[in-house]
């Protein structure tokens, strides 16, 4: 018995000294090539080794083949989570504190993560990595944005961000651009890294690609914007609270396929009926690219509440309360003359209305118009072409205003062509439209019919339909269309016969 313990003593000597031996070697290992995988099978080895020892002292040797193999090591780059966690970074997540250098680390780190190949060309694949807010809320003191350019298939989600007192007013709490100007100075890591990535993906000709954020409030504090999403690809903005912004709740330039949807939007917190709204200002969305969609979305508050300056948009199930038309609010507005190329359908302008200038190619269908709000056609350089507003409900409070108005304020629309304004369902407004029906009933041989109370375009009739029928016995008159002129139609005939006309006239057709 005492003869063995010598041995035993030996053996464990043994054992933790090979041990020593490999727990320094992995402790040094991220200083050479050492990776996690030669770590685990260095510790297999060391377990079998045990293993055989234990076995061999007992009088039963285990063969090291015995032994359970160890799981096989995932492939490098693979091995760890891609969640970056903000508090891991010193976030404070009671929002007491400023978080801007913790959450921008955060985005640092995972622009730096792994990624698995590339998107469009240039654009590095994140693999689909995530910045978790973790339902905190954040004090930010300066936009934050990525070190470089070039990445993509990321999302940001699941908390607050709120601007701070001296937040910078023409900032945007995430922005989604170049960042020449934004890398952290006291970072010499970030800044090399960023400038080694930039180089590497300066052949995408977008600056992101499928960047995801969602589940977001952003409270601008009235000091600048919420989000910036510039040149990018593929972008999505999903069930987001934007509020308390001074410029822009979220802006795109340039780039496409920016998908906005299930948000909320609002320069102030209101439910409608607000005391000072006649003093809400900033644009809740603004399209400054093509390609993008906006749908089931509300804004509450806000001068303007979607504009549009780039082509080949859709908005959907949108609902603008943002300000009133009375109050000098617009509720969507199509800045792009000649080259509008937009869908409105199926949304809701709640006393606030619509603005296009020069519309080409614009579909406004199957929405609803609350409390007087209206469509207009801004005339900049007189052309309305490809236009569709038809199967539209408006109420108002009968005080005469039209449902399609015209302003003319630069000079009259001169090339109007394949406009239909119809088939549209009004109750409290003026119907107009591009498209009149009228019956006249007399007993003469003249019958004059003024369409001007329901045509859109004054001093425009390019087809006219009409028939005539009479009740009078053995007379069989002979009639004809003798004058358009001015929106009114005459119709004449040969012999007086008491008579009902039914006329049809259209303006939008191309001659």
């Amino acid at each position: 018995m005492e003869a063995a313990m010598p041995g035993k003593t030996l053996l464990w000597i043994m054992i933790y000294s090979l041990f020593i031996t490999v727990h320094v070697y992995g402790e040094s290992s991220h200083m050479g090539h050492f990776s996690r995988s030669d770590y685990r099978d260095q510790m297999r080895r060391l377990q079998e080794f045990k293993a055989s020892l234990t076995g061999h002292d007992s009088g039963s040797f285990v063969a090291p083949s015995a032994v359970s193999p160890a799981p096989s090591p995932k492939p490098p780059g693979r091995s760890s989570p891609r969640v970056y966690h903000v508090t891991t970074y010193g976030a404070d997540p009671t929002g007491n504190r400023d978080s801007t250098e913790a959450v921008a680390q955060a985005f640092a780190d995972a622009f730096r993560g792994p990624s698995e190949g590339f998107l469009m060309e240039g654009i590095s694949n994140l693999g689909g990595a995530q910045i978790n807010l973790e339902g905190g809320q954040y004090l930010i003191s300066k936009p934050l944005r990525f070190p470089a350019a070039g990445v993509g298939n990321l999302m940001i989600h699941g908390g607050t961000l709120r601007a701070s007192d001296d937040f910078p007013t023409d900032g945007y709490l995430i922005d989604l651009s170049t960042s020449s100007s934004s890398t952290p100075n006291k970072n010499e890591k970030i800044k090399e890294s960023s400038s080694s990535m930039s180089a590497q993906l300066s052949s995408s000709s977008y600056n992101y690609e499928y960047i995801t954020l969602k589940d977001l409030m952003l409270d601008a504090n009235y000091r600048g914007g919420g989000i910036s999403v510039i040149n990018s690809l593929r972008t999505s903005i999903d069930n987001c609270y934007i509020t308390h912004f001074n410029t822009d709740g979220i802006l795109v330039q340039s780039g496409h396929e920016t998908y906005i949807r299930n948000s909320f939007l609002g320069q102030h917190i209101t439910a409608g009926g607000d005391h000072n709204e006649r003093n809400f200002s900033g644009t809740a969305i603004n399209l400054k690219g093509n390609d993008n969609a906006v749908t089931d979305v509300v804004i509450f508050s806000a001068a303007v509440g979607i504009m549009i300056s780039g082509p080949a948009n859709i908005l959907s199930g949108v609902h603008c309360y943002n300000k009133a038309t009375g109050f000098g609010g617009v509720g969507i507005y199509l800045r792009l003359p000649g080259l509008t190329q937009t869908r409105i359908v199926n949304s809701y302008m709640d006393y606030t209305g619509i603005v296009a200038e020069d519309p080409v190619q614009l579909d406004i269908s199957n929405s609803f118009f609350l409390g007087d709000a209206y469509i207009v056609l801004k005339s900049i350089k007189g052309v309305a072409n490809g236009v569709n507003i038809v199967n539209n409900m408006f109420t108002g409070y009968n005080k005469g205003i039209e449902i399609v108005q015209l302003d003319q304020s630069n000079g009259g629309f001169k090339e109007i062509e394949q406009v239909v304004v119809d088939r549209n369902a009004v109750r409290g407004m003026n119907i107009k439209g591009t498209i009149g029906r009228r019956t006249v009933q007399g007993n003469g041989t003249s019958w004059n019919i003024d369409f001007n109370p329901i045509l859109l375009f004054p001093n425009l009739i390019r087809h006219v339909q009409y028939s005539l029928s009479t009740g009078a016995r053995n007379v069989f008159p002979n009639h004809a269309l003798r004058n358009v002129s001015d929106n009114r139609v005459v119709i004449e005939s040969d012999v007086a016969v008491p008579a009902s006309v039914f006329v049809t006239v259209d303006q939008g057709m191309s001659s």
